[in-house]
Formats: C-alpha cells, sequence, structure tokens
C-alpha cells in the first residue's frame, strides 16, 4: 500500500512520516466502512437467492415484502456508508495537502536558497497522493481483501462456479502485476519529462517581458514542444500498454461472467443447484471481480502518488526541517564578520575568503569593488540566507544560525538588487505581507523617504501590486522595498545596490532615509559605489575577488584609494591605515583602481 506498515514509514523523514501516520487514523476508519460495505452487499445477491428459491416456490407476498424491505434497508445503509467512505477519503486528501503544504513550501525556500530551485513541483507532487487518497482509487485497494471471501461464498454454492471464480481472480491479479511492471518505466520516464516541460513553460512565462521584447518566443515554444514530445510518446507509450492489459482485463471479466451464467444454467438444468443460486453466483462475481478492475483501470494514478511520494521524501531528506533555536533577545544592532569564508557548493569554487569586519549600532559600512568580488553573496550571508563554509557572522555577539528564522526577521531589513514584490497592495508590501497596522505602514514609508510616491500611485497604500495589479517601476519597486526593509524598525539593515534604479530625486530620498535611519541606532550595510552612498558610510569595506583588499574608516580608505590613484604609475603596493587592533594590509594599485572606478 502507499502508506505502508510502521517499520516503512520510520524509514521516511520525519515529517511525513508524522504525517502518514497520522492519515492511518482515517484511512482505519474508510477500511470499518468498506467492511460494512462489502458485508451488506451480499444483501443483494441473498435477497435474488430467496425470491428465486422460495417466493416464487411458495408464492407467499408477505414474505417477498419482508424480504425486499430487508434489501432495500440493507442497500440504504450500504449507500449511506459508501458517501461517508467517499467523505473521508476526500477530507483525508484535503487534510494531507494543507498539512503538507507549509511543510513543503518552507523546504522549497530553503532548496532554492541552496541553489536548488524546484518551484511548485513538491506542490505538484502532494496533489498526486491527494488525488489517488481522494478518488474511488484508493476504495479499490480496501475493497480487494473482500475477493477471496466472495470466492469462498460462491464456491459454497458449487465447486464449479467457485473454480471458475477462482481462476479469474488470479488471471486478473496477474494482469494488474504484468500492468505494473510493464508501464513502471513509460511512467517514471513520462513523469521526468513532464516536469522538465512544466519547468521550461515556468521559465518562459515569468520572464515574459524579456522573451516578448527580444523575440524570443519561436524558440523558446521550439524547446518547449521539443520537451512536450518526449512526454506525449511517454504517456502514449505507457496508455498503450495499460489499455492492452485493461482490454485483455474486460475480456476476461466478460467471458467469466458469461462462464458462470452458461455453467450455472447447465448445473441448473442437471438440477445440482437451483436458479436462485445461478444468479447470486452472477452477482456475487461480478462484486468480486469489481475491485480487482478497478485497481488496474487506477494503476496510474497509484504508480503515480508512489513516486510522487518517494520524491516528497527524498525533498525533505535533501533539505529538512530546522532545528528549534533558543529564543534571543531583541538585539542593539552591532554586527561581527569574523573571517567568514564561503564556497559554491558541489563546485568548491571559493566566493569569499576570510572576510572581517565590524558594525556598531548606528554605523553605516560601504561594501563596494568590482562585479564578481562577492558583494552579493556578502549580503545574503548578512542576512541569514546562505550559511558560510567557516567563520560566523555574529548579530550581538550570536550566531545568525543560532537564531529562531522567524525572530531574526523582525530584526533584520534586507533590500536584494532584484527587488520582488508580492501580489497584493503597497501596504501589504511594506508590511511584509502580514496585517498592515496604518501606523506602522506610514511610519516605514516616512522612515524610507517613499511616502510621497506611494501618495501619488492610483489608491496610495491601498494600491494593488504584482500579478493583475499597478505595474510599478524600477525605481519604485526600490523605494517600496526599501520601506519594506525598514518596516518595523530593524536593527540591522542590509541594502544591496539600493540606488541602482533611482533618479536623482529617488537617490536624494534614499541619502536622507540613509542619515534617518543612522539616528535610530540601527547598523547600515550598504553595497553601492556612488559617491551618496560612499558619502554616508562610516566605514567602508573593498573587496577583490572574495577577499578584503581594504577596511577602515572612510576617510582612511578614501585616502588611501587617493594616493593610489597618485602613485598608480610606480607603485605596485599602498600601506592602508587601518584603525583599532586591525592589522595593516598591502594592496596591488590595480586592484584599487578597478574598485574606484
Amino acid at each position: 500500500m502507499l502508506f505502508g506498515q510502521r517499520e516503512q514509514a520510520q524509514a521516511y523523514a520525519p515529517q511525513l512520516a508524522q504525517a502518514m501516520s497520522e492519515c492511518k487514523s482515517a484511512l482505519r476508519t474508510v477500511a470499518v466502512f468498506s467492511l460494512a460495505i462489502n458485508i451488506l452487499i451480499l444483501a443483494t445477491p441473498l435477497y435474488m437467492l430467496q425470491v428465486m428459491d422460495r417466493v416464487l416456490r411458495s408464492a407467499s407476498l408477505e414474505t417477498l415484502a419482508l424480504l425486499t424491505l430487508m434489501a432495500l434497508g440493507a442497500v440504504l445503509v450500504m449507500s449511506l456508508l459508501d458517501t461517508l467512505r467517499a467523505a473521508v477519503a476526500m477530507r483525508t486528501g484535503a487534510w494531507i495537502n494543507e498539512s503538507l503544504g507549509p511543510v513543503f513550501i518552507e523546504s522549497s525556500v530553503r532548496a532554492n536558497l541552496a541553489g536548488d530551485d524546484k518551484g511548485t513541483e513538491p506542490l505538484r507532487d502532494i496533489g498526486e497522493i491527494q488525488n489517488l487518497v481522494a478518488t474511488q482509487g484508493m476504495a479499490a485497494f480496501f475493497d480487494a481483501p473482500w475477493v477471496p471471501i466472495f470466492v469462498v461464498f460462491i464456491w459454497l454454492l458449487h465447486p464449479y462456479l467457485g473454480g471458475i471464480a477462482l481462476v479469474s481472480a488470479v488471471l486478473l491479479f496477474v494482469l494488474s502485476i504484468a500492468n505494473e511492471r510493464a508501464t513502471r518505466q513509460a511512467t517514471l520516464g513520462a513523469h521526468q519529462a513532464y516536469r522538465q516541460a512544466m519547468g521550461l513553460a515556468d521559465i518562459t512565462i515569468r520572464n515574459a517581458e524579456v522573451v516578448r521584447a527580444m523575440g524570443m518566443m519561436p524558440a523558446m515554444l521550439s524547446r518547449w514542444r521539443a520537451a512536450n514530445a518526449d512526454v506525449t510518446a511517454a504517456y502514449q507509450l505507457a496508455g498503450e500498454t495499460s489499455g492492452r492489459i485493461l482490454l485483455a482485463t474486460k475480456f476476461v471479466r466478460a467471458a467469466v461472467q458469461i462462464g458462470v451464467l452458461g455453467g450455472g444454467a447447465w448445473l441448473v438444468v442437471d438440477n445440482q443447484i437451483t436458479t436462485g443460486s445461478m444468479i447470486a453466483a452472477a452477482i456475487l462475481l461480478g462484486r468480486a471481480l469489481a475491485p480487482v478492475e478497478m485497481a488496474i483501470g487506477g494503476w496510474k494514478s497509484f504508480v503515480s502518488a508512489r513516486l510522487a511520494l518517494e520524491r516528497l521524501n527524498r525533498h525533505l531528506e535533501a533539505y529538512p526541517a530546522e532545528p528549534r533555536m533558543t529564543a534571543l533577545p531583541a538585539p542593539a544592532g552591532r554586527l561581527e564578520v569574523e573571517q567568514l569564508s564561503y564556497a559554491i557548493g558541489g563546485s568548491g569554487a571559493v566566493v569569499l575568503h576570510d572576510v572581517s569586519f565590524v558594525v556598531e549600532p548606528g554605523e553605516v559600512l560601504a561594501v563596494v569593488g568590482p562585479s564578481g568580488a562577492g558583494k552579493s553573496t556578502l549580503c545574503r550571508l548578512l542576512v541569514g540566507l546562505a550559511q558560510p563554509y567557516s567563520g560566523a557572522v555574529r548579530l550581538d555577539g550570536s550566531d545568525l544560525k543560532h537564531w529562531p528564522a522567524d525572530d531574526l526577521g523582525r530584526y533584520i531589513g534586507y533590500l536584494p538588487q532584484d527587488v520582488e514584490l508580492f501580489p497584493g497592495t503597497v501596504a501589504e508590501n511594506i508590511a511584509r505581507m502580514g496585517e498592515p497596522r496604518d501606523g506602522e505602514v506610514v511610519a516605514a514609508a516616512v522612515s524610507a523617504h517613499a511616502h510621497p510616491m506611494i501618495q501619488r500611485l492610483p489608491g496610495g497604500y491601498a494600491t494593488p501590486i504584482g500579478s493583475g495589479g499597478v505595474r510599478l517601476s524600477g525605481g519604485q519597486r526600490q523605494r517600496v522595498g526599501l520601506a519594506r526593509a525598514v518596516f518595523g524598525s530593524p536593527r540591522l539593515i542590509v541594502l544591496d545596490e539600493p540606488n541602482a534604479n533611482l533618479d536623482q530625486a529617488g537617490e536624494c530620498a534614499l541619502t536622507d532615509a540613509i542619515k534617518d535611519l543612522k539616528a535610530t541606532g540601527s547598523a547600515l550595510v550598504i553595497v553601492g559605489h556612488r559617491p551618496s552612498t560612499l558619502a554616508q558610510a562610516d566605514k567602508i569595506v573593498v573587496l577583490s575577488e572574495g577577499t578584503v583588499i581594504l577596511y577602515g574608516q572612510r576617510d582612511d580608505v578614501l585616502e588611501a584609494w587617493s594616493e593610489t590613484s597618485a602613485m598608480a604609475g610606480g607603485a605596485d603596493a599602498v600601506p592602508l591605515r587601518r584603525t583599532g587592533s586591525q592589522p595593516n594590509a598591502l594592496t596591488r594599485s590595480s586592484e584599487l583602481e578597478a574598485s574606484a572606478s
């Protein structure tokens, strides 16, 4: 079965094993309903047996009326139980979706941060399992154990009829196994090809502007057609193979029905059984073989759900839930970076090496350097989006990985290079998609000096943006993103190229916002090259190829740059005046010139 036994469930990831374990109580209810339903199914053949053998011979209308009322009562109860069984199965499927959905959304976020973007594939896998549990396909597996019992009942009517039923049941069982083996690889290939085709379609739709503006649609459609052709071919192969076996199944079942009726008629003529026994045997045989035929017809859904369950388990094993951390007191905002190194997983390419600096509350640290120096990676490490290879990032002395993720998020503001806003209103986006409180939302916009810009939007703070809403310009998105970053007065604010898309007015607003944020005591780390960014800095870090080549007070670093520019024709290196206990360092003039540019 899909959910297996206790020993098998323990092999799954904890969240998945727990969900399956909790489902077992509901499935036991389905099993009890199936027991009652299959017992009540016997009412129809027994009714036919009694009518044909007793009522017609005795011509007793009272007996007929009583038997009819009893049979109708049994059928009514059976129908109610069947409805309840379907309702329990549907609610179990919905519960699986609701309980596992958040788990796999969080896991997919962790996977994306680790560079393994599976998108909504885990949610589609959950849908496969829900579809199997909530449909009649699962009911067939609960009815299947009753096949031998019905065969025994037919055998009691006559061994010849029982032999026919036994042979047909075994034959259909063999066909079901053949169906599984014949379609396993084709179904697996079809699912893999389908995921690739859907991934290509998702990427094409997400990059609609680029695809349309640069005439990439024909090329993308050509790639999708090639991928989709593999999907069609794989599904066609699996469908045709399964269809042939299903055709053989239908033929066997029809032939067996004819054999039972024909053999039963011969036994009636030979006075070995009664007419009622013949009809009852035919009804019982039809009921006995129905679950087997349903299981073969729904085998594709079962295989899909089983493969989905395996993928979900591998996903959770690769990206397990984060351990529960002890809640820490609200930080003041002191940021310490200690010998931080980061390498890309798998490739081993070192992006950052031995980076160290300190930012006190109320200070602004500017991070500069050429493209590819590791500035954006440093920002991701500073806000806990990536784990360092060695070293640590500490907030008020505590390593970021020791903070509960949700608590840490309240104390950090982050503005990435590519600002993504969510479907909703401006106020909801500023409030980080929580319940927007007007005072806090407006305060964040005022702190980011974005309030006048937001007021000019069609609906002000209630303007819908994102899917189906107003399209904001790059500068507007960046300013709303800044308001979101400072929402809730975070103690550490990291801004990655915050002025990349801003016009002069926007850059002036950013300058004023940085001044105000410094006054509140927040620690700020800003990646940028423009003079307005450096003018607000108390300290500057210069990165080159992932290594700190200059770090110190702003005036010292700028003076070192000036000296390097003056000595560019003859000096290979220049000493840096460092503050505090930081040691002196040497850096090549060519590196400084590249950083300054």
